[in-house]
């Protein structure tokens, strides 16, 4: 068998009913945690530019988009899968490096609400979803990410997988819908340097042409067969280093989506392990940011590469600063949504400190990632006292994970003004194995009946 008949078989052997409770419970956790990102960046400029894009084309009334209203699932899938990948708090597998909610979700979602579906095809579809992008995605990794967002590639492919189940594709179809996704992979890193909106057209994509592909299988359009491991396919083309046992180990026994992780600070998750560190030896040692001297970040080289500006010039850049976001957790004690903002951009405090912060490679954690993303911090104050914080693990991660209850304060105040009845879509999407998409989604003025596809 290839590779993509393999994950296809997966995808299409996949049920409901032999997922353990807590890959249900930890996928109901991820359509959340999706949803409060979506929101939250839904009013932000380079949405509202895609919005209006998808105003011009219009589209049939088929699933909703965060930004209000309805349009075709293609457009809702542009709309929505773009949204919730801006203000950097949306989920990160580790050892794949994907954020794979910000493509799988949308995806499943504005198809599932379009056809009709139940939450427990919905959850079964994530749920392979997620597997497909990140197997692929440890396959390439971390050769892969020097110069392609794993998100945009990868996710293309996990997207395909999740609307293929819920379009219940028979294993051939599967497997020329993953043929198609990997045909159309694509995201460079080179958006970074400028600090472009490329990477909210990077997730946008990655959904709409997983999706695309998957629909197109439904009526029988092929794809390569093997698009991963074939001589002018995605490993070859893409990766330095490929390891495709790492698709096959374990398939069908373990649930990698319950290997996600969440994000507690609002910026990329490169810099978490040194904010943790720093937030912990300022409350620790009640130490005020007007006595430090020096900050020593000890961390892996990808940390350097992405993350390595001194200077950011943008809110957004801040974001993928780790001179900006070590300095914020000193000086504010947080690096929460709103803490990211022209004011703090330009606080003369931040300015000051962030001169006074270096960040270096350490073989330690080096060798260490992509599975583990650590850090150690060393700060150093003006009386000479030296305080030192270590770890493997960022908050959020399995092995140091957020709370059920975290995650819902975290979705409250990502949706906080932003959307009506907040709470209520927690408790449906809490309860989604009990009620469809189109129940969760629906306005409570408006009848739940939506134009259906046939």
């Amino acid at each position: 068998m290839t590779l993509s008949q393999t994950l296809a078989s997966y995808v299409n052997r996949t049920r409901y009913e032999d997922l353990p409770e807590n890959a249900v419970e930890f996928t109901k956790l991820c359509i959340l945690d999706w949803y409060g990102s979506a929101v939250a960046g839904k009013d932000t400029k380079p949405i509202q530019a895609i919005k209006e894009l998808v105003e011009e084309w219009g589209g049939k009334e088929q699933a909703s988009l965060v930004t209000g209203g309805k349009s075709s699932v293609a457009n809702s899938i542009l709309v929505n899968a773009a949204s919730s990948h801006i203000v950097e708090l949306d989920d990160i597998h580790k050892s794949s490096i994907i954020h794979a909610g910000t493509v799988v979700i949308p995806a499943a979602v504005a198809v599932a609400e379009a056809y009709g579906l139940s939450g427990k095809e919905l959850i079964t579809a994530i749920v392979t979803g997620y597997e497909v992008c990140y197997r692929i995605g440890e396959a390439v990794s971390p050769s892969h990410y020097y110069y392609f967002h794993n998100t945009a590639t990868c996710g293309t492919f996990g997207a395909a997988a999740a609307v293929g189940k819920l379009l219940k594709l028979n294993d051939e179809q599967l497997a020329h819908a993953l043929g198609n996704a990997g045909s159309q992979a694509a995201g460079l890193w080179e958006f970074i340097e400028d600090g472009a909106m490329t990477k909210q057209l990077h997730t946008a994509k990655a959904a709409y042409n997983g999706a695309i592909a998957a629909l197109l299988a439904k009526k029988d359009f092929t794809g390569a067969s093997q698009i991963l491991e074939g001589r002018r396919g995605f490993f070859h083309a893409m990766a330095e280093s490929v390891d495709p046992s790492r698709i096959t180990n374990g398939l069908g026994h373990v649930y990698k989506i319950v290997e996600n992780s969440f994000k507690i600070h609002a910026s990329c998750r490169h810099t978490h392990p040194a904010v943790d560190c720093i937030l912990d030896i300022m409350a620790n040692h009640d130490i005020k940011h007007t006595s430090i001297q020096k900050i020593m970040i000890h961390t892996y080289q990808t940390v350097l590469n992405i993350t390595d500006k001194p200077n950011p010039d943008t809110v957004y850049a801040s974001k993928f600063s780790s001179q900006f976001c070590a300095a914020l957790a000193a000086v504010k004690g947080s690096a929460t949504l709103y803490d990211f903002d022209e004011e703090t951009l330009r606080r003369p405090e931040i300015k000051q400190l962030m001169n006074k912060i270096e960040v270096h490679a350490d073989p330690y954690y080096d060798n260490l990632y992509p599975e583990k993303w650590g850090a150690k911090v060393e700060i150093e104050l003006q009386n000479g006292k030296v305080y030192t914080e270590a770890t493997d693990y960022p908050k959020g991660d399995p092995e140091k994970p957020a709370s059920k209850e975290e995650l819902i304060e975290k979705f409250l105040s990502m949706t906080f003004s932003k959307l009506e009845n907040a709470e209520k879509h927690a408790e449906k999407i809490l309860k989604l194995e009990r009620i469809t998409v189109r129940e969760w989604l629906a306005e409570e003025t408006r009848d739940e009946a939506c134009n259906p596809i046939h």
